[in-house]
């Protein structure tokens, strides 16, 4: 099927409304960079927590969690699941610790932090490497999709796509900042929930398919229903449960998940009128990126498994995809073929509104990077507020060039993702850490970086032979041995810093005993926080299984909704 002209009106409308929020918010934006970078440190928590949701589905999503369905079942996706394990540590103790910062970006926090030329160094460095290098990649990953989506779905070619929705997105985010970013994707998150579901209920109810039950009971899903792996066989519950809830969830740099918090989420935090409403929006985050949002991309994986049970099918129905781009996570766009009139219009324009929203956010993000921790900090610090914003605006023109650039030549979301894993394996725990233990320096954090890096490219350019999950765990142990090492044959930061930095943030615990005299005195949050974390857990995941079971048509679904329940009343009676 091919978009009518309806369809194509639906999607015109979606860019007339994002350009016109870009224009209207672009007045204030141009007065200053915490007005540009940060929509002037004054929005609501659920402006801000929706942004996060928006900003953590792109169009790659729904294609990663289609290429782990169709490979390894619904279980598959606990790669990315547990990552609420992170996320809840941030809501519970990170996040009043990030806005009592008062930094512009969680890199300016390394000049907070840790004292000397190595701090300078290292924020100078993470900014371009963040801002440029990482931040690039993040960018390709999503263009592929992009890519993809337009191929099967839009008829057009890679460049054709990325050159409008790009040219778009660029618009918005140079003219509005930060504000025309969040606004934009409330309106991004509205129709992707919308489309995701609409386009669900329609699939299911495809005579191919024929209703959520002959779903589930088909021979070529039902082996993909498990929730969690076959613990029987370590092959597979190893990378897919173990590894990610052990492992991953701690030791590594991912966007949206940071340990500790950071990227993105760490932006939209400074971004809030208060503390309550960043801890606020971080946790409605959580509870609607990991408990309100996967199934519908879930069942829709589970019915391309009948529509185009092998790769094969999906050439054969589009001969004009290019072989490099053909895997399983096209099956998602595959299947968006199949809907009518109207309803294909508004999931292209869900889908379309999330590449934009990815994209705006890490325009925006990098830039923010570049001007504030390299160019104001290093190249022009006596700039005026105006010309930073005009630089900002020039770092993200180049910015979308190289992201939109690289992914025309990326071939899979599972390939993007697995990268970005192992290229932060092993550090996460420094940013856990650097905020309760006064010995981490800024030489922790520079040997962390080079050795993850290091060991990132030798196990993809010179020794292939090991699985993705091993990569993650030896380069986990590798690193985190490393800066512990270097943490302690490498000089403290000044004690002026160390204090100065208690004084602000008032962080607590035993690992700041010693500078502690003259602050404020209120609980170590930790302990309490971490009781937080495993009650929030249990709510979201019962949440998650149990809508799961329902689905199934298990009872043991509404056991798991009641252990929501009850998880959810004990986190409203231990936090405060």
């Amino acid at each position: 099927m091919t978009l009518t002209t309806l369809d194509w009106t639906i999607v015109g409308a979606y860019f007339a409304v994002s350009l016109a929020v870009g224009i209207w918010a672009s007045k204030q934006a141009g007065e200053d960079t915490k007005s540009f970078f940060l929509a002037g440190r004054n929005m609501p928590w659920w402006l801000l927590g929706v942004s996060m949701v928006a900003t953590t589905f792109s169009t790659d999503t729904p294609n990663l969690v289609t290429d782990l369905v169709r490979q390894n079942g619904v279980s598959g996706n606990w790669v990315w699941w547990a990552f609420l394990l992170t996320g809840m540590l941030t809501v519970f103790v990170y996040a009043k610790l990030w806005h009592r910062s008062g930094v512009l970006t969680d890199i300016e926090f390394y000049e907070l932090r840790y004292s000397g030329k190595a701090a300078a160094f290292l924020r100078g460095f993470r900014a371009l490497y963040l801002g440029l290098v990482f931040n690039v990649l993040v960018m390709g990953a999503v263009s592929l999709a992009a890519v993809k989506f337009g191929e099967i779905v839009l008829g057009w070619p890679g460049w054709l796509t990325l050159t409008i929705a790009c040219s778009i997105t660029l618009a918005y985010s140079t003219l509005g900042g930060l504000k025309a970013v969040i606004i934009t994707d409330f309106v991004q998150f509205s129709l992707a929930m919308i489309g995701s579901i609409w386009a669900m209920i329609y699939i299911l109810g495809l005579e191919q398919i024929g209703g959520l039950s002959n779903l589930i009971a088909h021979a070529n899903v039902v082996d993909k229903l498990a929730l969690i792996p076959d613990l029987s066989d370590p092959d597979i519950w190893v990378p897919i449960l173990l590894v990610p809830l052990a492992v991953q969830w701690w030791a590594s740099y991912y966007p949206g998940a940071e340990p500790g918090g950071g990227g993105y989420i760490a932006q939209r935090m400074f971004s809030a009128k208060d503390e309550k409403n960043a801890v606020s929006a971080t946790l409605f985050f959580n509870v609607a990126h990991y408990a309100l949002r996967p199934w519908p991309w879930i069942l829709i994986a589970l019915s391309s498994l009948i529509v185009f049970p092998e790769l094969s099918d999906i050439q054969n129905a589009f001969p004009n995809l290019p072989s490099d781009k053909l895997g399983h996570d096209v099956a998602y766009p595959a299947m968006l073929t199949l809907l009518p009139t109207g309803l294909l219009g508004l999931v292209a324009a869900s889908l379309i509104a999330a590449f934009m929203s990815t994209m705006s956010t890490q325009l925006n993000l990098g830039a923010s990077y570049l001007v504030n921790d390299f160019y104001h900090r290093f190249i022009k610090p006596d700039a005026s507020e105006k010309h930073l914003v005009n630089v900002g605006r020039l770092f993200t023109v180049l910015s979308i060039i190289l992201g939109g650039g690289l992914g025309l030549f990326l071939t899979s979301a599972g390939q993007a993702f697995t990268l970005l894993l192992m290229i932060g394996a092993g550090t996460g725990m420094i940013y856990i850490l650097r905020w309760f233990w006064w010995r981490i320096n800024a030489y922790t954090e520079i040997v962390a970086m080079v050795s993850s890096l290091c060991i990132a490219f030798y196990f993809n350019f010179i020794d292939q032979s090991f699985a993705g999950w091993e990569k993650i765990v030896i380069g986990a142990i590798l690193t985190t041995v490393v800066w512990i090492v270097a943490t302690y044959f490498t000089p403290p930061d000044n004690e002026e810093t160390l204090q100065n930095f208690v004084k602000k943030v008032n962080p607590g615990g035993p690992g700041w005993s010693k500078y502690s005299q003259g602050v404020s005195s209120e609980p170590w949050p930790v302990p309490n926080g971490i009781l937080c974390m495993i009650l929030g857990c249990t709510a979201v995941y019962s949440v998650l299984l149990g809508v799961g079971q329902l689905i199934y048509g298990e009872p043991l679904g509404l056991i798991l909704i009641g252990l929501a329940g009850v998880s959810a009343f004990g986190l409203t009676r231990l936090w405060k």
